[in-house]
Order: structure tokens, then sequence, then C-alpha cells
């Protein structure tokens, strides 16, 4: 296995999400560290954001972490031999109005990495953008449809709604 120091920030999402896993907290990843993921690197994040998606209770989700060598930082976890912090947004995964989101697994040496699609990582940057006129979002929405094919009838459909 991997030291944490020498993990992409993939690696790391599929090692937390994998330890998580065993312990029965369902987790996905959203966010920056998708647009990050899905652009190989041509966006840059600090963070995982492992969505929480049954509300399991904070001081399980602390305990967990701490058996990998995280430690709680105010609203996140950080590690000592890592670049990347993790945050637990709460559940329900959703974008806006719409819970649908498709969760793509990637295999990593680490583990499995359970990911929104890019699609929804579109939709996702495009909310922030629509709701708060985050143009940062916007060009992250259209890094992810440079990298890959995203269905555009959906999320015209969404953008719509």
């Amino acid at each position: 296995m991997k030291h944490v120091r020498d993990m992409t920030q993939a690696e790391l999402g599929a090692y937390v999400q994998s330890h998580l896993g065993a312990k029965g907290i369902d987790v996905v990843l959203s966010g920056g560290a998708v647009v990050a993921i899905y652009t190989s690197g041509k966006y840059v994040s600090p963070d995982l954001d492992l969505v929480n998606r049954y509300s399991a209770k904070r001081s399980v989700i602390k305990s967990a972490m701490e058996e990998l060598g995280f430690q709680e930082a105010g609203r996140h976890f950080e590690h000592p031999d890592s670049e990347f912090f993790v945050e637990f947004p709460p559940g329900p995964l959703s974008l806006g109005e719409e819970n649908i989101i498709r969760i793509v697994e990637l295999e990593m040496e680490t583990g499995i990495l359970r990911i929104i699609s890019p699609t929804d990582c579109v939709k996702d940057r495009l909310a922030w953008y629509y709701h708060d006129g985050d143009r940062q979002c916007l060009s992250q929405a259209i890094l992810v449809s440079n990298e890959h094919q995203i269905d555009i009838g959906e999320i015209r459909k969404w953008s719509e709604g």
C-alpha cells in the first residue's frame, strides 16, 4: 500500500472512502476535487469533499479518520503527510432540487473511488455559477466539458429548472 504522502488526490480519496465504507459510512466525492480529477490536474483543488450521504455521525467519521492518521481541524480533517484536506458536507447528494446523481467508480491502487459523473460535475459547478455568480466555477464546468463527453441535453434541461 502506498504511503499517504505518495498518494494523488484521487488515490487519497479512494483510500479514505474504502476505510469509511468498511465502517458502514457511505461517502461520494464531489466539488473541486472532481474537477481536478476529470481535468487531469488542469484545475487544482486543495480538498476532497466527501458527501456524507446517509448522515453518519460526525463522531463516527472522526474516529475512522483518526484511524488513518487524520486529525480534525475545524470543519475538515488534515493528515501530516498530505497536502490535501478532507471535508464531509452533509447529504443528500444533490444538485439543486435534483437528487438523481450518477456515481462513477474509478479503480485506484488504494481502493475504489466513488465520484460524481462528468455531467453531474458540470451541473455542480454551474449551480455555483447560477446561484452565486462564481465565474471560476463556470470556467471549471467548461474545463470538464472539454475533457469529457457530457450530456448537454441533460445539462440544458437541468439548467432550465
